[in-house]
């Protein structure tokens, strides 16, 4: 009997073993599911076990999968695709957006002085008040007192007298600040204007509230103070706080992956602890954002790989060469036509970043520096070129150009020469469509703003973004935008000759990005062995009529097999 049992206790063993592995811990059926995945586009069923997609196919073939504990989710014909990664937010600012005053969607400075009016009732005298996305370019009803388009800040002085108050404009590139607040920062007719930023002022010199580009550093300077003021812990628990609101937020809109524009390495460090923690509910890529000063002795330990199970990665430097355009900081090879003579603010000194460039490719980090401008996108190129060359063993660098929005067009070529990863971001260009033709003229705007197509013919990789809390973090309305380059609000469509096709958009938004973080094997498609990161969606966003993608509803969002958020 001996001889009999063990031959048949291994035989059970195996059979066990064997079922086990070809059993699901989920499975999906019946859906309407797009891959991103070139060799097996559509498909009607997933199965998932533990974080990982381990089939996908029919619903007949992936039933074969189900087993007695696994959990079966029958999609009725609902559109899935993979998880939404966002390829430039703030991912802490998007957080303090959420919980600060917010003023996207405001359309008059009328509105934005009252809100600030309501808030200084509820808030302690001196503590400050803090807000961001106003942009003048936007409002509808016209100023009572004006200077180049900004208010002025008496009526915001009058609503409060006792709290400094600090405004960011929607691009993050200025600021307003009331009387208060200028005045805890000693700011007077005799303050001068910074390397790289302005001072906006009167005709008799006085600061009217704004502060353009390096200028904002007057201001955060006097509310930094008042924040040392405050309990570490107190601003340790403000900021966590700030982290869950975000992750709320992303994930209730679809986005499974947030790729971070620029941390400190205090909150790349409490992004790594929350990571091996176990404590974060999406996935995190970040760039880390200092000085070269700041950097260079620091950067053992750097980049940062797969954390808490591929929840948080740094592996990119930050770095900028000018400002936004709708504060005229984009700087530009020629004049802005709205403003004679002034072709922008370089905001970081070329030499800096060439220091921080030689710093990233060093410590095989990847650079990602912020250039919106004609002539900023062109400096950044020379600097990737040159140094490219002087490093020509090192290949398959992926270095980033953020935003790229407004190129010459004899630099779209370079892009593609060079392996340079153009990483836009959709909702900006119907967001600024307004003004556009107003700073750049039309030929300027026609040929080289926000220029997909022309990017995309040439063989360039586009990497989709909302650059939030600049734009809300929404991948819908930044989708409609890429494929439409019309304002959802009054329809005005801006040069649509150089839109996107639906697969373009929604490969820019997952594959692309994947690509443009080194993660394409790990995520942004629906493929046997990545990880399990998709989303549920009530509109199929590749056939929909263009009127119904703003109407499409997340139904459900799922990371690594778990389900983050359900309608």
């Amino acid at each position: 009997m001996k001889k009999i049992f063990f031959p048949l206790l291994v035989t059970l063993v195996i059979f066990q073993s064997c079922t086990s592995s070809d059993t699901a811990d989920i499975i999906l059926i019946n859906g309407n599911i797009y891959t991103v995945d070139a060799a097996k586009p559509r498909v009607e069923a997933i199965a998932i076990k533990g974080d990982r997609i381990v089939k996908t196919g029919t619903t007949a073939e992936i039933e074969r999968m189900k087993g007695e504990k696994t959990e079966v989710v029958d999609l009725n014909g609902q559109f899935v695709m993979p998880g939404f990664i966002e390829g430039h937010g703030h991912f802490s600012g998007l957080g303090a957006s959420l919980m600060n005053l917010n003023f996207l969607k405001s359309k008059s400075w009328n509105e934005i002085v009252q809100a600030v009016g309501e808030k200084a009732k509820s808030t302690k005298p001196g503590a400050w008040i803090t807000g961001r996305g106003w942009h003048q370019e936007k409002w509808t009803e016209p100023l009572d007192q004006q200077e180049q388009g900004y208010p002025y800040h008496d009526l915001l002085s009058e609503a409060s007298p006792d709290h400094p108050v600090l405004l960011r404009h929607a691009s993050g590139h200025s600021l307003f600040a009331n009387k208060k607040a200028m005045e805890l920062a000693g700011i007077s007719a005799e303050t001068p204007d910074p390397s790289g930023g302005r001072i906006v002022r009167n005709a008799r010199g006085e600061a009217i509230g704004v502060f353009e580009e390096r200028a904002m550093s007057l201001i955060n300077t006097a509310y930094q103070e008042y924040l040392d003021g405050l309990s570490e812990s107190d601003l340790k628990e403000q900021w966590l706080k700030g982290i869950e609101l975000a992750e709320e937020e992303c994930l209730k809109k679809g986005i499974t992956s947030f790729q971070d524009a620029g941390s400190s390495f205090e909150e790349i460090g409490r992004y790594r602890e929350l990571a091996e923690k176990g404590e974060l509910d999406l996935r995190l890529w970040a760039m880390l954002r200092h000085s070269y000063a700041d950097m260079k002795d620091q950067l053992d330990g750097f980049p940062m790989l797969n954390l808490g199970n591929h929840t948080f990665t740094c592996r990119a430097i930050k770095s900028e060469v000018d400002g936004a355009l709708g504060a005229f900081g984009a700087w530009l090879l020629r004049p802005y036509a709205d403003k004679p003579g002034f072709e922008g603010q370089n905001t970081t000194p070329v030499s800096e970043v060439q220091n921080i460039a030689r710093l990233a490719m060093n410590h095989d980090l990847q650079l990602c520096v912020h250039a919106i401008g004609d002539r900023a996108n062109r400096v950044t190129l020379n600097i990737y070129e040159e140094l490219f060359k002087a490093n020509a063993g090192k290949t398959n660098l992926r270095w980033r150009i953020e935003h790229a929005q407004h190129l010459d067009t004899a630099d779209i070529p370079r892009f593609k020469r060079m392996g340079v990863i153009a990483s836009m971001q959709g909702i900006h260009c119907t967001s600024d469509a307004p003004f556009v033709v107003k700073r750049l003229g039309e030929t300027r705007s026609r040929l080289g703003a926000y220029p997909w197509r022309s990017l995309l013919d040439a063989g360039v990789l586009v990497a989709n973004g909302t650059d939030a809390p600049v734009e809300d973090v929404s991948p819908i309305e930044s989708f409609y935008a890429s494929v439409t380059r019309k304002r959802a609000d009054t329809g005005l469509v801006f040069f649509p000759e150089q839109r996107m096709t639906r697969e373009e958009a929604l490969y820019s938004y997952t594959m692309a990005n994947a690509y443009a973080a080194f993660e394409e094997s790990l995520k942004g498609s629906l493929t046997q062995g990545k990880l399990a990161d998709l989303v549920v969606l009530s509109e199929d966003l590749v056939q929909c009529d263009d009127d119904a993608i703003l109407k499409t509803k997340v139904v459900m969002t799922m990371v690594g097999g778990k389900v983050k958020y359900k309608e």
